[in-house]
């Protein structure tokens, strides 16, 4: 019997760079919120569902490139939970699509 597959494969490596300080531990947040997730028919609807993620853990739509403060991903530091709408939208989504593409 096979597996199936699951969403946390797409979050294993986190990226090398990020947008925001806040950013890693949003990164963490939608792991630990998706992980158990099999993977998606389409590649559209693995959009939707990250996309729907981001906002529910923020607050804020992605479409929104203001960046967003986060307090529970506030650690100290300048920038310190602080999220990048433009990191999320231009790189990390992209990325995990990607992933997504590859592995399925």
């Amino acid at each position: 019997m096979q597996t199936k597959k699951t969403l946390s494969e797409i979050f294993q490596n986190e990226p090398a760079r990020w947008g925001f300080r806040g950013d890693p531990f949003l990164w963490r947040d939608m792991k630990a919120t998706l992980e158990d997730y099999e993977y998606p028919d389409t590649e559209e609807q693995l959009t939707i569902l990250l996309e729907g993620t981001y906002q529910q853990l923020t607050g804020a739509s992605l479409s929104d490139r203001e960046p967003i403060f986060v307090e529970r991903h506030s650690h100290g530091g300048m920038s310190s939970g602080h999220i990048s709408p433009e990191f999320w939208a231009e790189q990390a989504i992209p990325m995990l699509l990607e992933r997504y593409q590859k592995s399925k």
